[in-house]
């Protein structure tokens, strides 16, 4: 079959090669009798000078007709003749050798065409064929999704990583003012504490070792002043630990006088009074 069909397109640009050739003959020799006509035209002007002018007249309405704002020439017939004379020839030329050049019978070795397994397994094979390729439809469908998702967690991890930089960046650019406004913050004020130094010096008259010495009573009443208030503290914050114990107590020892009353067990004896306990003598033996 491929044979044929090469055959074939052979067989066409063949025909069209010759088409071309008889074309361009055809077209030689109308050239050549265009030229031998033009010899005879001369011939024949020479020849018309002797020809009466009703004869002259005459040829001219055959060969041109006014028609409105068209003039109609009519052909000429000896050069239309040979040109359907050429034109049929190569015609016949061309089925010629379209009848020689046809391509024969194609031979072919029988083959035999199914028929080697039956129905039933083929419908079998047919049911396993769809059933794998559901199965394979969603196998692809499972893949594409995690293609995809997987994709889009690059993405936003992407774009994570895009924020974090920016955020690295903003903590350091940060980072950076704090340590500039600090810098400057100690410059300012190293610069406001030597002024302040400078001035109180241009104000303080001379220093001398008696004023110097003078300085003693005025760090001791200090000192003691400031002995007597944590003392004061000390106090307070014993009273308030005091004040909590004895809390604690006397609701440990409700709970248990409530509980010996329900019991029908109290023994007055034993506990002894509960005033007892709030005495000044029990702080005192509590606190040591």
């Amino acid at each position: 079959m491929y044979g044929a069909a090469g055959r074939g397109e052979g067989s066409k640009h063949r025909a069209a090669a010759f088409n071309a050739s008889s074309f361009s003959r055809g077209y030689q020799e109308w050239e050549n009798d265009k030229e031998t006509e033009g010899a005879e035209d001369t011939q024949s002007q020479l020849t018309s000078a002797e020809e009466p002018r009703g004869q002259m007249s005459c040829s001219q309405k055959q060969q041109e007709q006014y028609c409105n704002a068209y003039v109609l020439v009519p052909p000429n017939e000896t050069r239309r003749n040979k040109l359907q004379r050429i034109a049929k020839k190569e015609l016949e030329d061309l089925e010629r050798w379209k009848e020689q050049h046809r391509s024969g019978p194609i031979n072919l070795t029988p083959q035999r065409l199914g028929g080697r397994i039956s129905e039933a397994e083929v419908r079998q094979k047919q049911q396993i064929n769809l059933m794998q390729s559901k199965y394979q439809q969603k196998l692809k469908r499972e893949e594409y999704a995690r293609i995809k998702r997987e994709a889009e967690e690059a993405e936003i991890q992407k774009k994570k990583a895009i924020q974090r930089e920016k955020a690295e960046k903003l903590e350091e650019k940060r980072r950076q003012e704090e340590q500039q406004r600090r810098e400057m913050f100690y410059e300012d004020r190293s610069l406001k504490t030597n002024e302040l130094l400078n001035r109180l010096d241009l104000r303080l008259p001379e220093r001398n070792s008696c004023q110097i010495a003078n300085r003693g009573p005025e760090s001791t009443a200090w000192s003691e002043l400031l002995e007597v208030k944590r003392k004061q503290e000390e106090e307070k914050r014993t009273k308030v630990h005091q004040n909590e114990h004895r809390r604690v107590n006397n609701a440990f020892l409700d709970r248990l006088q409530n509980q010996n009353q329900v019991r029908g067990t109290y023994q007055s004896g034993y506990f002894g009074s509960v005033d007892h306990f709030d005495g000044d003598s029990w702080e005192s033996r509590y606190f040591e």
